[in-house]
């Protein structure tokens, strides 16, 4: 049976709350000596604290819950490290709920998240959440969003994470426009949340500065899955478009392998571009132009704006930090000009 804090008390003569203050870090008045003189006996004997009854004492597990839609994603994959790296940097454990894309699952999530006590929430909502059938009301503690800019009230909301989605969809659909495309095919994912609206207007925007109406039947609503965009491209009949924009990286490789099983050459037959910049983009062949999302970035800024709040001692951060990030277009093999 390992030591106790008031064995340890005794070892180093003094008090078990004195030893509680050391390893709590709530021992400014504390002597360097005693400080000194207490870790070296917490060492010796291998001490261990009680998280859980540390937390009764600090009002703190130092624990952040991370929402993401779908971890197999290498894009909530890449925001996962970012938020972890940021997190073991400032002495906190992360627990992770993957809510496959499914509303229920995520709602789930929230409250098994807040049953363990965390500190604070990184959240990025579902795609196939819808807004108007939701709640978010008992999400009390400090939270960031990432990735979407949802429209919700939340009273502890202390920060929005995300990628100027408008301005990426409008570069991808304008690069393409000034390779002499003009019959352009965009897959968007879900369309119940802003990155779909935001995408579908920066394609417009593009269309419209080149003179080009807008054609419904140019957009096709789906899921953002290699799954998604493979099936789709083998089961249209006529494919009458030289490019085709998609709203991720995984719905370009899909679609890529689905020309690719229809004896169609990318980009000779059909140009494609995507959305991300996940690492495998770089990989297949041919490699994907597409949208540079900084992924990374946004996990660790996210994580940098909730501790910074969780940290703030005088609880006076009442501003909402808004960080929008920069796409960039990343020209690959998988597009050409006409």
């Amino acid at each position: 049976m390992g030591v106790t804090i008031k064995e340890i008390g005794k070892l180093a003569g003094v008090s078990k709350t004195t030893v509680s203050k050391v390893i709590n870090n709530k021992d400014e008045n504390i002597s360097q000596e005693t400080r000194e003189r207490i870790q070296k006996i917490i060492k010796e004997h291998n001490y261990v604290p009680n998280k859980l009854a540390q937390s009764l004492v600090t009002k703190k597990t130092n624990t952040i819950g991370l929402l993401i839609p779908d971890i197999r994603n290498p894009f909530f994959t890449d925001i996962s490290r970012g938020v972890e790296d940021k997190a073991h940097e400032s002495g906190y454990n992360v627990i992770l709920c993957n809510t496959d894309e499914d509303a229920e699952r995520e709602q789930a999530g929230i409250t098994t998240l807040l049953e363990r006590k965390i500190d604070g929430i990184i959240f990025a909502a579902s795609s196939n959440t819808n807004l108007d059938e939701v709640s978010y009301t008992n999400i009390k503690i400090p939270t960031v969003l990432i990735d979407k800019n949802i429209n919700i009230n939340l009273e502890n909301l202390k920060g929005k994470v995300r990628v100027n989605n408008l301005d990426g969809a409008y570069k991808a659909t304008k690069y393409l426009l000034d390779n002499g495309h003009r019959k352009i095919l965009y897959l968007s994912g879900p369309n119940q949340n802003e990155i779909a609206s935001e995408r579908l207007g920066g394609y417009k925007k593009a269309l419209e500065e080149y003179s080009i109406e807008w054609d419904p039947e140019s957009v096709v609503i789906g899921q953002f899955t290699i799954e998604w965009g493979f099936n789709f491209i083998r089961s249209i009949e006529k494919l009458d478009f030289t490019a085709i924009f998609c709203a991720n990286d995984l719905i370009a490789i899909g679609v890529m392998k689905g020309l690719k099983s229809r004896d169609l050459n990318v980009p000779q037959d059909i140009s494609i571009i995507g959305f991300d910049d996940i690492y495998m983009s770089s990989m297949i062949s041919p490699s994907l132009t597409t949208i540079k999302q900084p992924s990374y970035n946004i996990g660790y800024k996210a994580g940098e704006i909730l501790i910074k709040n969780l940290e703030n001692k005088n609880n006076n951060m009442d501003s909402i930090e808004d960080m929008v990030f920069k796409p960039e277009l990343v020209v690959r093999e998988s597009t050409r000009k006409l």
